[in-house]
């Protein structure tokens, strides 16, 4: 199991900062927002691609993969009745796959709850129709890219496409590529799901169907600042060879409190559980 940090929570750091201050806390790696790093992450070439690569190995961190993918640029959607959408967005999802291998990622989570919300007018069969059809190029692209392609479960909250580990692993059996997996998010899924976590995480993980997994609180902060008992999460999490990414969406004090108090918590509760406690 190795920790990485989702790069946003460091805004608005240089690049390079984001490295050191990362490396400094703790983490192995960097979890990359394609937007934090170009207002369209489209014009990245892939030689900048390789220069982001090498800062982070220059700072002894590696860039895990990429998240949060289809924020920037605007008018992107993979449920969109307009087919150029989808084509423009599906072509924007295949550029992303490339620029996280040249970066030396080894996946990409595909959350972004606005992009797939069902459109007005549209059915959910529809929508998950035109979802799969997306993904499904995304995933080839994955493929031969030498990544793995995951679809996010999120909560009912944030939008009404794919809200469970269940749902989502119907979606990648249909799709039927080993490149195109789902993941968990723990804040989303002690919303949504009807197992508490930790069972959740013990019934999935032995599975094929889990690329990787995300750590915070369903109160939206970091591990440690809410609620959640992250002793029995961390518990099955350690048969876990992947990595698990820290994603805060309040920071609380700010960003790089929220990045210190998570990381400290969870390299705790694991010292913890060696010792028997």
């Amino acid at each position: 199991m190795k920790f990485a940090l989702c790069n946003e929570v460091l805004q608005p750091m240089a690049f390079a900062e984001q490295c050191r201050f990362a490396k400094a806390l703790g983490y192995d790696g960097l979890e990359v927002a394609p937007f934090t790093l170009a207002e369209d992450p489209t014009k990245i070439t892939d030689a900048q691609a390789a220069e982001f690569r090498k800062i982070a190995q220059d700072h002894g961190i590696a860039i895990s993969g990429l998240h949060w993918l289809l924020v920037a640029p605007p008018g992107l959607s993979i449920v969109s009745d307009d087919a150029q959408v989808r084509q423009r967005t599906s072509a924007f999802m295949g550029r992303l796959v490339e620029l996280c291998a040249a970066m030396g990622g080894n996946y990409l989570v595909h959350g972004s709850p606005k992009q797939r919300k069902v459109p007005a007018g549209a059915t959910r069969e529809q929508a998950w129709e035109r979802a799969r059809e997306c993904l499904a190029q995304a995933a080839a692209r994955a493929r031969e890219c030498g990544v793995t392609y995951c679809i996010e479960p999120l909560s009912r909250r944030e939008t009404d496409l794919l809200n469970t580990v269940d749902e989502a692993v119907k979606l990648v059996k249909e799709i039927g590529s080993p490149a195109f997996k789902t993941m968990i998010d723990c804040s989303a899924a002690g919303q949504t799901e009807a197992l508490a976590v930790h069972q959740l995480l013990s019934n999935w993980l032995t599975t094929d169907f889990i690329g990787h997994i995300q750590v915070n609180d369903p109160n939206r902060r970091g591990p440690g600042q809410g609620d959640l008992a992250f002793g029995p999460i961390l518990s099955v999490l350690r048969m876990w060879s992947g990595w698990v990414a820290v994603e805060p969406f309040d920071y609380v004090p700010d960003g790089p409190g929220a990045a210190a108090h998570a990381i400290g918590y969870l390299r705790g509760v694991l010292e913890g559980l060696r010792h028997g406690h």
